[in-house]
């Protein structure tokens, strides 16, 4: 397959939209948008000026860890050139007043309201001029170099379509980034408890890849959304983000669509960011958990039919009434022990908590 766009070119994906979706200052470097339909095809254009790399980073209500995040970049910048593109999901803890005062080179996106994350990185892609894309959570730290050499990753392999980095968490350990695409199969180890008994088994863990250390450089299916690199030509030749995931796969049915095109995706270890996880997800809890079942159920449609989607509901059922009795049991021996008020223990009853309100409005899932 040749690639549509050639990076030697010098030409970058202007994705159309219809302006009366949007209201926008042309030529502020601040925006202020309002978007309630966002397109869904991407075309070609070029563009006076091009840069290396575009960041996305889409936010929410986390303004410590992403004046950190941005704080990493600025502070890491080596060859490249790059632009960052913010865009706030009506955020109230001051992120956005934080962003102006602080960093001033960055492309600010105000949306009036909570447009999702997939909305949201289609709003900065539209808005990009890099030959190449990276999707960054606010709650990352770029570590020195790694921006730089995904970018040569990427120069280095031009069937290279998206590629993901090493992930650590705050102690330095490795956080697993990389899944296969999800299977019924794999769908049934998880949801009986297999997978977590027997993680590196090659059958039965295939999913979470718990038997690969994330030590050298391999072809994957899918990397963490949380550090997401991509080739603006695959984009424009798959499409934007598929917006009816309002949180969760959807950078799983981007990359699915992307290897069905013919792309290859990659996964080094050569360069590293930690990634501190769930800042803004960890706001309602409950209702992600809702919406990672549904999301995954409608990525089961999509690509399966919908035949698999049912069988999915029902393993998915199952598998929280499991997950809730062994939760019940590990909750009930504690209360005989000395630490049953600890700091653990507490963790352990909000989790069966949890999963007791999302049990009962399972309905919600199946309409």
């Amino acid at each position: 397959m040749e690639s549509p766009i050639s990076s030697e070119e010098g030409i970058t994906p202007d994705f159309t939209r219809d302006s009366s979706f949007f209201q926008v200052a042309p030529k502020e470097p601040k925006l202020k948008l309002c978007c309630y339909n966002m397109p869904n095809q991407a075309v070609i254009n070029k563009k006076a000026e091009v840069v290396d790399l575009s960041i996305i980073i889409v936010n929410y209500n986390v303004k410590y860890h992403l004046g950190e995040s941005l704080q990493s970049i600025y502070g890491n910048r080596k060859g490249i050139s790059f632009e960052i593109i913010v865009v706030d999901n009506d955020s109230t803890d001051g992120s956005v007043d934080m962003v102006k005062s602080r960093f001033t080179e960055v492309r600010l996106i105000e949306n009036c309201q909570n447009l999702g994350f997939a909305r949201a990185v289609n709003q900065g892609l539209i808005e990009s001029k890099g030959r190449y894309l990276l999707l960054l959570n606010p709650d990352t730290v770029v570590l020195p170099g790694a921006l730089d050499k995904m970018v040569e990753f990427m120069d280095e392999n031009p069937r290279a379509g998206a590629l993901g980095c090493k992930l650590l968490n705050a102690d330095g350990s490795l956080q697993p980034s990389c899944r296969s695409f999800p299977t019924l199969r794999g769908a049934f180890f998880e949801n009986i408890g297999l997978e977590r008994l027997f993680p590196g088994n090659r059958v039965i863990g295939q999913y979470r890849m718990g038997y690969w250390g994330h030590n050298c450089v391999r072809e994957v299916d899918q990397p963490m959304g949380a550090n997401l690199m991509l080739r603006s030509a695959a984009i424009s030749q798959v499409g934007l983000m598929d917006e009816q995931f309002y949180m969760y796969y959807e950078e799983v049915d981007w990359c699915y669509r992307i290897k069905k095109e013919g792309w290859k995706i990659y996964f080094t270890p050569y360069a590293e960011m930690i990634h501190y996880g769930g800042k803004s997800t960890r706001q309602a809890v409950r209702n992600m958990l809702i919406e990672r079942y549904r999301s995954m159920h409608k990525f089961y449609r999509k690509h399966f039919g919908l035949i698999p989607e049912i069988l999915l509901k029902c393993m998915n059922f199952v598998g929280l009434v499991l997950k809730i009795l062994f939760g019940a049991t590990i909750v009930g021996v504690s209360l005989f022990g000395r630490n049953r008020k600890g700091e653990y223990w507490e963790y352990r009853r909000q989790i069966l908590r949890d999963r007791w309100w999302v049990l009962v409005r399972n309905w919600r899932l199946w309409v």
